[in-house]
């Protein structure tokens, strides 16, 4: 967050009532004053998109032979799928409605704060920036364990793979039976309490998994986030936002390979237009800010509907302005903006005595 004070204007003394004058902001000029945009807001999208790769076992063919283990596949294999989408507002600079306030002597409105794209964010305050919402973070993946390491001498020396296949599940067997001989009370070697009943029969289920492995196969999953922002200025049909293949994930928005998500936005006339230019007087002091409309998004694949949202947004409704007097020293008016629409989101001022 960025912070103008302009404490030095006030070494000027006036009889004259003070008022703040916002004018439009003309490139390459630069008067005495703070020039700030007012916001409009953009569409945040989150894609959440799992891949899955299998890795058939050393023994993928003898799975049913040996451990009666069905429809397990010989071949590897990658596969991709959409978990989840999401939208939230988030607020951007509209270079559009840029505006400078000149301070005049004796004004209160000497504190002006703007976010680090140039927003407005609160007059005599601090103002609050936007908090985006926190990137998807994976969980840690668990260690793999190498199932080789299990193999025993007897199985390493088998004169063929369909033999060691069979040696193997036969330890895999061996392993089931003495976990229940231990969770039954009955194995020649018990242990003495609990802690050391867990470590063993932890010890045999990662022994078995890694073996089971070698026919089952291994599948791996991982889940990235993408984003997007769309930053609509009118309403958008059936629009192709991007495409996800089930072979390749993501790909770009041409991509035919992937079937088109779609978003469509809808402006909900939530606020009445503004009166057109030269039907009303137009104000010369003040300070201009937003009255945001509301709009509806909704993301699509075909005729599935993977996120709708209603939202307020700054572009769909109309700038106001906010009388200069307000900002008289006798007031003492502190006014803070919504970062995300930049509308009013408090103003506080004083009566005079």
């Amino acid at each position: 967050m960025k912070h103008i004070i302009l404490s030095a204007l006030l070494l000027v003394s006036t009889m004259l009532a003070a008022q703040t004058q916002t004018t439009g902001y003309l490139p390459g000029i630069t008067p005495d004053g703070a020039t700030f945009f007012l916001p409009k807001t953009a569409i945040r999208i989150s894609v959440l998109a799992e891949k899955t790769v299998y890795t058939p076992g050393d023994y993928a063919a003898y799975a049913q032979r040996f451990l009666r283990l069905n429809n397990v596949s010989t071949e590897a294999s990658e596969s991709h799928r959409v978990i989840k989408v999401t939208q939230t507002a988030v607020g951007v600079a509209d270079t559009t409605k840029a505006y400078t306030v000149k301070f005049n002597p004796k004004t209160a409105a000497i504190n002006v704060a703007l976010a680090q794209d140039g927003t407005l964010l609160a007059i005599n305050g601090q103002g609050e920036e936007q908090t985006l919402p926190a990137r998807f973070q994976p969980a840690p993946k668990a260690p793999v364990t190498d199932p080789h390491r299990y193999l025993g001498e007897e199985i390493l020396a088998a004169g063929s793979l369909a033999k060691m296949a069979q040696l193997t599940a036969q330890e895999i067997y061996d392993l089931r039976e003495n976990r229940n001989l231990i969770v039954k009370g009955q194995a020649d070697f018990m242990p003495h309490d609990g802690q050391q009943t867990k470590i063993m029969l932890d010890q045999l289920d990662q022994q078995d998994r890694a073996l089971t492995s070698m026919f089952a196969g291994t599948t791996v999953s991982d889940t990235t986030e993408y984003i997007f922002f769309v930053i609509p200025d009118k309403n958008i049909e059936g629009q192709t936002l991007f495409r996800f293949s089930r072979h390749y994930g993501l790909v770009d928005a041409d991509d035919l390979s992937g079937v088109p998500y779609t978003i469509t936005v809808t402006d909900l006339n939530s606020v009445p237009k503004a009166i057109p230019a030269g039907k009303k007087k137009k104000a010369e002091n003040g300070l201009y800010y937003n009255v945001p409309g509301r709009l509806r998004t909704v993301i699509s694949q075909g005729f599935t509907i993977a996120s709708q949202e209603e939202m307020p947004a700054a572009q769909f409704g109309n700038v106001e302005l906010l009388v200069g007097d307000l900002f008289n020293k006798h007031f003492g008016t502190r006014l803070s903006l919504d970062p995300v629409t930049g509308a009013i989101s408090k103003l506080e001022a004083e009566q005079p005595k």
